[in-house]
């Protein structure tokens, strides 16, 4: 099978994109077990160098090696996430701890971190510039986090820990997929319909059609399915139904359920960080980020935490006289506040999702993004049919600057489907670096949006357009890369950082020059009346007690976990309630992640201890959407240089805050993050 497999082989395709066509299940074990073999020699070869260590023979190689395991994983993981089956399933769990054993080898290889010591002490006579020597310092970093100084059983110790907690996170994901695979709120015909708009009805019959029910209606636990069934099904019934299955998931008491893998995790990264030298895991994870400790992290979160407690208790008392008025004979639930908050909101505000939903077309929201970033960095997106792809719902564009040259290759795949893990995010096949030739990348953005019947758009809510810009941020970050190594290319920054480019770029699309033009009825034509852009602007506030309290829980739940000794934390549910107790978390309103189905934190390190960096990027992003308010033009040409200059293009390449101070001459207040989300001055 080697001379054929596709993983190994050279990829002559339009720009080296990955031979999708051409790759089975089976080719994958073999290019995993080459690949790792042909990286052991590789950096074998590079610690018993008997030259004397330099940034070239050690650093530079590093970078280097691995090239054939970049690829075969690039290939893997993205797909993992993104077109799953039980073949794909079984080899992930297989190669995490055989992946997580090649990391630990190479970061505990005494010689390795031998040369890397040596040009780390001496890094000031090297004569290297800022970017090469910020790669160096990040390389010392991550070999003493990884355990490189520890000596004996404590080095050993490291390795295996390392190694557990791959295997519970793959877990951990795997599960909380086939919970969501597995679920259907089966509708029929009359009733159970009732309240639901068209739009949510012809993606619930979409949904039935793909899991065998031709002719009723399928509810899933895709945010972009569910949510509005919430917000609009008048079956109150139904809505506590599918709200307590869309919450349980990963607590269900079968095998997919993850409190055990949640425990076991939590002791293992207790252990890891003490054996680091650090008193918990979030100290240990914070230490290497821009908010530095969790006392900084615990602070923000409360100057936001209070306030949004105050409007969200406002919010719930508005409800609640609605709920009444109508002859209801309940307290607001979590089910009814989506169906509530909207009923609010078309009153207060004349606004209507159900009106707002028929002019955000998903192809027009995409040209909208794209014209963004032609407005903001020149570029331009031409859809390709040549290009490899691995399924048929993905769209394929090469991206050009503005002297035409090729600059990326960017893949979107937006609907939703019971091969892919629920939520958004983006990633790369390839990055970019300038190291082995001028490599240009290939990023892809995963989303899931409900799918139309056939011969009609998919329509997006407003949350789901933002949504789609938000990644398309990412996917910037990605795409405007100009780094030389790999090591600090595009989205490879400090966590708390990573959000900007993100959160960022979702302003343009409040933005009534976006709005008027791309905001068309799907049926006339007719762009988005100004009145109803001045609505969803006077609106931009509302609800936000809800939200922010939704959001905020999550992140200090995640805070209090890897803070408190592991030992205490031992039943999940007990913990995560007793946490919530002490916040005084309103009952009627549930965190965004409950613990079992939080994969930002438990499927890998990811966001670990880091849940908070939405809302830290937040006060910088509030903030960085100001300077170009300031000059009259939210594309003014001279601001979008220096975005692209310190933010969008530099990668890891210099510390953030510095970027940030290169780019907006100061690091922010939070008063821009509180008055954009409505809490200043909350009574």
């Amino acid at each position: 099978m080697t001379q054929v497999n596709p993983l190994l082989a050279d990829w002559n395709t339009p720009f080296e994109v990955p031979p999708f066509d051409l790759v089975k299940n089976d080719h994958y074990r073999e290019a995993f077990d080459i690949a790792l073999e042909q990286s052991e020699i590789e950096i074998e070869r590079i610690a018993n160098n008997e030259d004397e260590p330099t940034f070239v023979n050690t650093i530079a190689a590093m970078e280097i090696a691995g090239e054939a395991l970049s690829k075969v994983s690039g290939v893997f993981f993205n797909l993992s996430g993104s077109h799953t089956n039980d073949e794909m399933q079984t080899i992930q769990r297989e190669m995490a701890p055989k992946l997580s054993a090649h990391h630990s080898k190479i970061m505990l290889n005494e010689k390795l971190f031998a040369r890397v010591e040596v040009l780390y002490l001496g890094r000031e006579e090297l004569d290297l510039n800022p970017e090469a020597k910020r790669v160096l310092e990040r390389y010392h970093s991550n070999f003493v986090r990884s355990g490189a100084k520890l000596e004996g059983s404590e080095r050993q110790r490291m390795a295996e820990v390392s190694s557990e907690l791959a295997t519970l996170g793959t877990q951990f994901s795997q599960n909380i997929l086939a919970d969501e695979s597995a679920y259907e709120l089966v509708l029929e015909e009359g009733d159970d319909l009732a309240g639901l708009p068209d739009f949510i009805v012809s993606a619930a019959a979409s949904a039935a059609k793909e899991r065998g029910h031709d002719g009723k209606y399928v509810i899933t636990l895709s945010r972009s399915l569910i949510e509005p069934f919430l917000q609009f099904s008048s079956r109150r019934d139904l809505r506590e139904t599918a709200y307590k299955s869309w919450i349980a998931r990963g607590e269900n008491g079968a095998e997919t359920d993850n409190r055990e893998i949640i425990s076991k995790t939590l002791k293992l990264r207790e252990q890891r960080a003490n054996l680091l030298g650090f008193k918990t895991f979030a100290d240990f994870k914070l230490d290497d980020q821009m908010a530095k400790t969790p006392d900084a992290v615990r602070d923000l979160l409360m100057q936001v935490w209070e306030p949004a407690k105050k409007r969200a208790s406002q919010e719930t008392q508005k409800l609640q006289e609605l709920a009444n008025s109508e002859g209801a004979n309940f307290k607001i639930a979590p089910w009814d506040w989506r169906y509530y908050s909207e009923k609010v909101r078309s009153r207060d505000h004349d606004l209507d999702e159900a009106e707002i939903k028929p002019y955000l077309q998903l192809d027009k929201i995409i040209e909208a993004a794209f014209d963004t970033a032609n407005r903001l960095f020149g570029l331009s997106f031409e859809e390709r049919s040549d290009i490899p792809k691995y399924h048929d719902d993905v769209r394929t564009f090469e991206v050009k600057n503005k002297d035409g040259e090729h600059v990326a290759i960017f893949i979107g795949d937006y609907f939703a489907r019971t091969s892919k893990r629920s939520g958004a995010w983006m990633s790369g096949f390839r990055s970019q670096e300038k190291l082995k030739g001028d490599i240009s990348p290939i990023i892809v953005n995963v989303m899931n949006f409900a799918k139309a019947a056939e011969s009609e758009p998919s329509l997006l809510t407003f949350d789901d357009a933002h949504t789609l810009f938000h990644e398309f941020g990412h996917a910037l970050h990605g795409m405007l890369s100009n780094v030389t190594y790999p090591s600090i290319s595009g989205t490879s920054v400090a966590r708390d950082f990573v959000e900007l480019p993100s959160q960022l770029f979702e302003h343009w699309l409040d933005e009534k020059e976006i709005l008027s033009e791309y905001a068309v009825h799907y049926k006339t034509g007719e762009p988005m009346p100004d009145t109803l852009i001045e609505k969803l602007k006077a609106a931009s506030t509302f609800n936000q007690g809800f939200a922010t309290v939704e959001y905020t829980s999550s992140a200090l739940v995640d805070l209090e976990l890897h803070t408190m000794p592991a030992d205490k934390a031992q039943d999940i549910g007990k913990v995560e309630k007793e946490i919530l107790a002490k916040l005084d978390m309103p009952d009627e309103i549930s965190m965004r992640h409950r613990t079992p189905h939080f994969a930002h934190v438990f499927s890998g390190d990811g966001y670990s201890a880091g849940y908070y960096s939405y809302m830290w990027s937040e006060v910088m992003d509030a903030d960085a959407f100001e300077a170009f308010k300031e000059t009259g033009d939210v594309f003014d040409e001279a601001t979008s240089q220096r975005l692209l200059d310190y933010i969008y293009s530099a990668g890891g390449s210099r510390d953030p805050a510095e970027l940030y101070v290169e780019f907006r001459g100061q690091m922010p207040e939070i008063g821009a993050l509180l008055e954009g989300r409505g809490l200043k001055n909350v009574a």
